[in-house]
């Protein structure tokens, strides 16, 4: 069963994975919100984990950074492990005015500059769209908790270091509500094998105003972030188990 990149046994992921870019992530989400977990998967440092959070089994594993990263890790834990649900967690910047560093976003959908759907889907434009049910228990979610979110489209950029002074000021016009590099990918690969995704985001700086978190803010509204993914996947459990 053990892929080029995933060294786990069959059945060590659970069917729903938060995927964070950084492995040391993963393994934060494990110590400090699941019970029992154990790591699953070493391969080039990319920690996987497999837990439970309030009885329910949930696994954590780092995806890296960008959209080949994430869709080598995605398409194998979908084929090769049997994954149904894959929420990616982590960082991006704002370009909008009404969107600040320490906000919660959720991409409803995925714009990039990236080919990769492109070339999934023959060369046509693809609508790199969340699941819809995992999007709305996420809102859902956070406001349960209390935490405000911004709901709309994202930016999945090939560069992180982009040449092109332009293209934030056109993202802001547009609307989207986070700039990060790997949400169109993750959308592109769950609907090609059949998985389903979403993306809960903390805005860690703003691109235009030049606003950033510092380490300790960043701790403390992550915090908020890993929170609304893992009860988004309860609620999602309960809706399920409603239309059995």
């Amino acid at each position: 069963m053990a892929t080029p990149h995933i060294n786990a046994e069959p059945g060590d992921f659970a069917d729903t994975v938060l995927m964070p870019g950084d492995p040391l992530r993963a393994r934060y989400i494990a110590e400090t919100f699941l019970e029992d977990a154990r790591e699953v998967n070493t391969v080039r440092s990319m920690s996987g984990y497999t837990g439970t959070y309030r009885g329910r089994p949930i696994s954590v594993m780092g995806h890296g950074m960008g959209i080949p990263s994430v869709s080598i890790y995605a398409k194998e834990l979908i084929t090769e492990y049997g994954v149904k649900r894959l929420i990616r967690v982590g960082s991006c910047g704002a370009v909008r005015d009404d969107v600040a560093v320490r906000d919660v976003v959720i991409g409803l959908g995925a714009c990039t500059d990236s080919g990769v759907n492109r070339t999934r889907f023959a060369g046509m434009d693809f609508a790199a769209t969340a699941d819809f049910a995992l999007t709305r228990h996420a809102v859902d979610a956070a406001a349960a908790l209390g935490v405000p979110v911004k709901v709309g489209n994202l930016f999945s950029a090939d560069l992180f270091y982009d040449p092109r002074p332009e293209t934030a000021e056109l993202l802001r016009r547009y609307g989207i509500v986070g700039v990060e590099m790997e949400a169109a990918g993750l959308y592109g690969v769950a609907a090609e094998f059949g998985a389903r995704a979403a993306t809960v985001c903390t805005v860690s700086d703003h691109i235009l105003k030049g606003d950033s978190l510092s380490s300790a803010e960043r701790q403390s509204t992550f915090d908020e972030m890993m929170q609304i993914a893992l009860d988004s996947v309860l609620r999602d459990d309960a809706t399920q188990e409603d239309e059995a």
